[in-house]
């Protein structure tokens, strides 16, 4: 697999108390937007996760927790940057945090999705159009896509490349019932959607985007969901809370540190999924909320050590006045993760949201 270098901030930190600034994006490969590999082939393709070094306080996987410059999260820029400018997270980081997100998402919002799908006005005979925003390595569409019915076609939204050839050549194949699933891509800003751009959607979904969105950015996906008559699924955006299976002091100042920086540059951070139930309440819709928590343990230590890395780095970044505690305390918690003695619970919350439909045929 691709080993990873260490970033010049990284190595500055090191040097001066060993707390990480967020790993930086990395130089992308060049390729075409049309996919033609086909799914084992994807399979061969997806590197594997060097277990060892994600476990190591000092191995870096590109784009493992939070990103440190305001308006940007790792698997889609919403605003315009220049070229060279390519934020993404590494595969190996979006491998390794999919089996704690399929086992977080909530299944309790799968029936009303249902019934709400089968009752739209375009029915099943012509399948359902789901749109994924920010689809990463596409691990929405592996959850859902055969937890549905019928056929189903999938538009893939997200401004890398890279990673869009993986969400397309690795999508499942088949519905719940056997019917067919189609891929395509697009890559584009997902914060500059308009009505016009879902025109026939069935559905809208999309993980760990909201709290990365402005209340603005937020209000445009409310109204383009409505415009469009469909419901949304916004699954996995970060709570605000923390816990831990051992409690420390530093706890609660490292948290409230952390949600500070999700909120730097007027992006909502844990005050989103609030946010966007009013806005579609707003435009009319039925919201349904319902918590969706990491619950990480000695089988995730890998994924539990990458995180410590990120929400502690974060928080320092926020408060550089954490930096001699922290150090401490991330070696310690990476110590007890390593030895299988630590749990976490990292909260987060899925939101449903049931647009009026428009009456589409």
């Amino acid at each position: 697999m691709r080993k990873t270098t260490a970033t010049p901030a990284d190595m500055a930190a090191r040097r001066v108390g060993a707390i990480p600034t967020q790993p930086g994006p990395k130089e992308a490969p060049t390729m075409t937007d049309t996919v033609t590999d086909t799914l084992t082939d994807a399979v061969t393709d997806v590197p594997a996760v060097d277990h060892d070094a994600a476990a190591d306080p000092d191995a870096v996987i590109a784009g493992a927790g939070p990103v440190n410059r305001p308006g940007e999260r790792p698997t889609v820029r919403l605003r315009e940057a220049g070229p060279e400018d390519q934020p993404r997270y590494a595969p190996e980081w979006l491998q390794l945090r999919e089996p704690a997100d399929a086992a977080a998402r909530a299944v309790d919002l799968l029936d009303p999705l249902r019934i709400r799908l089968a009752n739209l006005p375009n029915g099943r005979s012509g399948g359902l159009a789901v749109h994924d925003l920010g689809c990463g390595t596409g691990s929405m569409g592996r959850w859902l896509a055969p937890r549905l019915d019928g056929g189903q076609h999938w538009i893939l939204h997200d401004r890398d490349p890279y990673l869009l050839h993986f969400a397309a050549v690795a999508s499942p194949r088949a519905a719940a019932d056997g019917s067919r699933v189609t891929v395509e891509t697009r890559r584009g800003d997902v914060a500059r959607l308009t009505p016009d751009a879902l025109t026939g959607a069935s559905l809208v979904t999309a993980s760990a985007l909201l709290d990365v969105l402005t209340r603005e950015e937020v209000e445009t996906l409310a109204a383009a969901c409505a415009g469009a008559g469909c419901p949304a699924l916004l699954t996995l955006s970060v709570a605000g809370r923390v816990e831990f299976s051992a409690p420390d002091p530093l706890d609660e100042e490292l948290a409230a540190a952390f949600n500070d920086h999700q909120r730097r540059g007027g992006l909502l951070g844990p005050d989103a999924v609030g946010v966007a139930c009013e806005a579609f309440a707003d435009h009319g819709a039925t919201v349904k909320v319902h918590p969706s928590p990491w619950r990480l343990g000695p089988e995730h230590a890998a994924l539990t050590a990458q995180w410590l890395r990120g929400w502690v780095g974060a928080a320092v970044e926020q408060r550089p006045d954490l930096a001699e505690r922290a150090e401490g305390y991330l070696a310690a918690r990476v110590t007890a993760c390593q030895a299988g003695e630590l749990r976490v619970t990292v909260h987060h919350s899925d939101l449903l949201a049931l647009a009026r439909p428009t009456g589409r045929v």
